[in-house]
């Protein structure tokens, strides 16, 4: 442990994240539940986040480095995650889209007592977000899980879904690379014998048949009209430009994880207000406000329901301090001199 005249903090790799039950979605969804509702409840500090773009309003959509600073708690954890993307890494450099760190603060003093590998918890955190969300804003007993993506987002959100939903009986999956579906598919049938993995003809095919349904694309143009949602459904938006405008004036409820990371960026949501045709007044709730029962979640069957997550530093920060508690209780990383 660190002292005042030989400051330590601890290095968690993604090995060490996965040791500690980081690669698992029920630490996720305790640590997220407990952290949106400090949120609703007013107990975070969460400055709106910068986004770093080298290249300019010229670059890919998905070309950037993002800075997510938070506090979480009281007294709680103070920290950040960086997290840069280049959506041609896999393509071009054998890497995953995404990369990240993430640095944790004691607020008593204000000094780094962790540094983790932010992906695997940026990855679990967002698909515990989706779980979280079902719970309260699916219809019960949900049975087709749609997938538009199937990159590393798009199979922890179905690693997720399935280990906390064993009602589910059929994924819906679909790839504009159809190896990666296969991929996928393949792995679901080996892992999880009960449930049909099925890939999907075209993303309307999938969209079409879920009752839950999860874009995790790196798309720039919405491709997801409202014609295609079925009654019922829950659309978690999780990769954020992938439906039309007129799902979000269509749906019976908009739900968000947070109003003001989300109205920004020309992100859909921001575009419609900018249009006059949505506000805040028009907002069902932020998910944490669900959460903690101050408002109501799916009210009947029949709902359509989008969840818009930006993703806020509050759910990392939340969530890897409960990584560095386990950590810290178990032993597991590497104690760094700060000096």
């Amino acid at each position: 442990m660190s002292t005042e005249h030989s400051p330590k903090l601890l290095y968690l790799s993604r090995g060490d994240i996965a040791a500690v039950g980081g690669a698992h979605s029920e630490l996720y969804v305790q640590a997220l539940r407990d952290g949106l509702i400090a949120h609703a409840e007013g107990r975070t500090v969460q400055p709106l986040k910068p986004y770093l773009r080298a290249a300019g309003e010229g670059g890919h959509i998905a070309d950037r480095i993002i800075a997510m600073p938070a506090h979480v708690g009281e007294p709680g954890l103070s920290g950040i995650k960086w997290i840069g993307s280049k959506h041609d890494n896999p393509t071009r450099r054998g890497l995953e889209r995404a990369s990240a760190l993430i640095v944790l603060n004691d607020p008593s003093s204000n000094y780094p007592v962790a540094v983790l590998e932010g992906s695997l918890i940026s990855a679990w955190r967002t698909a515990g977000v989706t779980c979280l969300a079902a719970r309260h804003l699916a219809r019960q007993g949900f049975t087709d899980v749609a997938l538009v993506g199937c990159g590393l987002i798009g199979r922890t959100q179905v690693e997720a879904l399935l280990q906390q939903f064993g009602h589910i009986e059929v994924a819906h999956l679909y790839d504009q690379r159809p190896e990666a579906a296969h991929a996928l598919a393949e792995r679901i049938t080996r892992e999880h014998p009960a449930v049909k993995a099925r890939v999907a003809d075209s993303a309307e095919d999938a969209v079409r048949a879920g009752d839950l349904v999860v874009p995790c694309t790196v798309t720039s143009e919405p491709y997801i009209p409202l014609a295609w949602i079925k009654r019922g459904a829950l659309v978690c938006n999780v990769s954020i430009m992938d439906v039309h405008k007129d799902v979000f004036l269509g749906a019976d409820k908009v739900v968000v994880d947070d109003w003001e990371q989300s109205n920004r960026e020309k992100k859909i949501i921001n575009q419609l207000v900018l249009e006059g045709a949505f506000s805040r007044e028009q907002l069902h709730a932020e998910l944490g406000e669900v959460l903690a029962g101050t408002r109501p979640g799916r009210e009947n069957d029949d709902e359509i329901i989008l969840l818009n997550p930006m993703g806020m530093a509050v759910e990392d920060i939340a969530c890897a301090g409960a990584v560095y508690e386990r950590a810290r209780s178990q032993g597991v990383g590497t104690w760094l001199d700060l000096y």
